[in-house]
């Protein structure tokens, strides 16, 4: 089929639609984020604590908090991995995160809807690389 040909300075485009939904203070997207691991659309309301940061599936976080919880005052926004977990006196447990661009590390409470397998990988760590040490050690 010939290709029309138009007027120059003539612009007939159609405008591009309005995504209501991704745009609006009401969309699904101003109450969630995408995961920077593993591509979750998680959810910022979390059972257990006021501010989420990371993700419940992988645990992964962005580097956006500066100094307080929800103040979203960095400008690193680098990737952060979840290295550790430790418990307070009080008994409640706080993921370590460190960042990947800068190195800083933190430290948040866990949500309910954390992946429980996720969790306790991670508290174990720490076992796994001291049996992998001694394992090492042995076969020299």
């Amino acid at each position: 089929m010939p290709r029309r040909t138009r007027p120059r300075g003539h612009d007939d485009r159609r405008s591009q639609r309005r995504k209501d939904v991704l745009h609006e203070a009401g969309g699904h997207r101003a109450n969630d984020f995408r995961c920077v691991g593993c591509r979750l659309d998680v959810s910022l309301h979390a059972p257990g604590t006021a501010h989420r940061n990371h993700c419940p599936q992988c645990l992964a976080s962005l580097h956006v908090d500066r100094r307080i919880p929800g103040d979203r005052a960095s400008e690193c926004r680098g990737r952060m991995e979840a290295v550790a977990v430790f418990t307070r006196p009080d008994g409640e447990w706080m993921i370590v995160h460190q960042c990947l661009s800068c190195g800083e590390l933190s430290s948040n409470r866990i949500a309910g809807d954390d992946n429980a397998v996720a969790l306790v990988r991670l508290a174990l760590r720490p076992l796994h690389d001291t049996d992998r040490a001694s394992r090492t050690l042995i076969n020299l």
